[in-house]
């Protein structure tokens, strides 16, 4: 069956570039956007109770741009005034870039890893003696706790935000060809509002093995995969499966 409407359980671009509006002008396809997941901000009483004391801690580690924006939110409503030589440990450029929005770069010691967790650890290795805060969400990824650990490094997780599944009951009779999913959490969410969805002649795509395996799981068909040596984004997979499937369109 030909593909002409997309549903992708993420925000909307913000960007006019973005790759999403590319395949859609290009494929003359209906892509739309849906957050399945969202996130909630845990508020500084709740961050106590986890017993952390921001001023015990002389590095932090930034794994994504939810930990930035609710770290500097827990900080201003405890009044705890960051220090200026606070270290940052960063999981990547993107997140070291968006730092930016609240300490001024080149007067903080700021660490950048490359992409996977795994590749800050030789930079945290290089400061062990550091006490590290980790602010994250309620669901963690294994490999964190695994690298942190392995390291023998005194580091501490704080639940500065929630990852909750949004409330998607007006899409109950709207029907699209493909189901795009990054996270298991989004799988999860679709069960949640639809505990009876049957999948029928909706193709699903999935982002990631963890993602690939919770479809798996709940009985659905994956039908595009991504990444793949061949081809690393979803857009790219999404053009590959519907330029196959649409053929004399």
């Amino acid at each position: 069956m030909k593909v002409k409407t997309i549903l992708v359980s993420q925000p909307e671009p913000k960007v006019e570039n973005s790759p999403y509006f590319e395949l859609q002008n290009k494929l003359k396809v209906r892509v739309d956007f849906r957050p399945f997941i969202h996130v909630e901000g845990v508020s500084a009483k709740e961050v106590r109770a986890q017993k952390i004391d921001l001023s015990k801690f002389t590095a932090i580690i930034l794994t994504s741009r939810n930990s930035v924006d609710h770290f500097f939110r827990v900080a201003e409503e405890m009044r705890f005034k960051v220090p200026e030589d606070l270290k940052y440990f960063c999981q990547s450029e993107a997140v070291a870039y968006y730092l930016q929005r609240y300490v001024v770069y080149r007067k903080r010691k700021i660490y950048v890893g490359q992409k996977e967790f795994s590749d800050l650890a030789p930079l945290i290795k290089k400061y062990k003696d550091e006490k590290f805060l980790l602010p994250n969400t309620d669901q963690l990824n294994s490999d964190v706790p695994q690298t942190l650990d392995a390291l023998k490094v005194d580091w501490t997780q704080g639940i500065f935000y929630r990852t909750v599944m949004s409330d998607l009951s007006d899409l109950k009779d709207v029907y699209y060809d493909v189901l795009v999913f990054f996270s298991p959490t989004g799988i999860k969410s679709l069960f949640k509002n639809f505990p009876d969805f049957q999948q029928n002649n909706t193709r699903i795509a999935v982002f990631g093995v963890t993602t690939q395996k919770e479809a798996l799981d709940r009985g659905l068909r994956v039908d595009i995969m991504a990444p793949t040596p061949e081809i690393p984004s979803m857009t790219g997979a999404l053009e590959k499966y519907i330029l196959e499937v649409n053929k004399g369109k």
